[in-house]
């Protein structure tokens, strides 16, 4: 499909997604949703790409939230169906992929933006960035899984006042709360998220997937993470990954995986 609102770059092994609406501080349209989809689902397939980075384009922000001036005058089903979909195709979408996705927060993450950060495997921040779900302040909250995820990565206290304070916290503050895993200058958020990406991709594909999916499992209703993580455990054992993976470890050399 063409794209109008994100560019994508891929180099050794790495893909990089810019949410390029700089006009709009990059926010979020369901027409960005969609192409983000289309395009994250086919870098899951491609075995060539090993690491996704999501960012902004630009300087100013990562993605300064949803495009308000589509939604504002839905109706209550109208504003269901549209969180359904947006966490269905792009949020929880994101959250299970097999390749690791890091969110590259380089400015202003509020709203629809925060949350597509959060649904990334992990975050890092430059230090400009501000982050916050203002979603209240407009009558209405977080709908892209904010109320969850959230919760999850700064504990519910701090979480709710979040929320109900519509407020904004510094790359710092982030930090400590642990909603981000690192914050460095704007001009080595590049080179840094290359270097931990570069790392990743010395290890097991199939092994990264597997603990991606257990991971996640301890989130889930109604799912045992420990039974999960068993089977995937076990399923690791019938992978070339494994086979190599403790063969070069017995002949004192760096592993080659081939992500089967």
């Amino acid at each position: 499909m063409a794209l109008e609102n994100i560019i994508i770059e891929h180099e050794k092994g790495i893909a990089t997604i810019f949410i390029n609406r700089p006009e709009k501080l990059n926010a979020l349209n369901k027409a960005t949703i969609q192409e983000l989809h289309e395009t994250l689902k086919l870098a899951n397939k491609n075995p060539e790409i090993k690491v996704l980075i999501i960012t902004g384009s630009g300087e100013k922000a990562f993605v300064a939230g949803a495009d308000i001036s589509e939604f504002a005058h839905f109706s209550d089903k109208e504003g269901a169906m549209l969180a359904a979909k947006g966490q269905e195709i792009l949020f929880d979408f994101i959250e299970n992929m097999k390749t690791p996705v890091i969110a590259a927060i380089n400015g202003f993450a509020l709203g629809g933006g925060l949350e597509l950060a959060m649904a990334c495997h992990f975050r890092i921040a430059s230090d400009n960035a501000k982050m916050g779900l203002p979603e209240t302040s407009l009558g209405v909250i977080p709908g892209y899984g904010g109320t969850q995820r959230l919760p999850q990565l700064v504990g519910k206290g701090r979480a709710m006042e979040m929320i109900m304070t519509a407020g904004m916290i510094d790359a710092l503050t982030a930090k400590a709360y642990g909603l981000v895993n690192d914050v460095v200058p704007q001009a080595d958020l590049y080179a840094t998220y290359n270097q931990i990406a570069n790392k990743i991709m010395r290890n097991s594909p199939v092994a990264i997937s597997k603990a991606i999916e257990a991971i996640n499992a301890n989130y889930k209703d109604g799912t045992n993470g420990f039974d999960v993580e068993i089977k995937a455990f076990g399923e690791c054992f019938a992978t070339d990954d494994f086979k190599e993976g403790t063969t070069a470890f017995l002949e004192k050399r760096r592993a080659v995986f081939t992500g089967k």
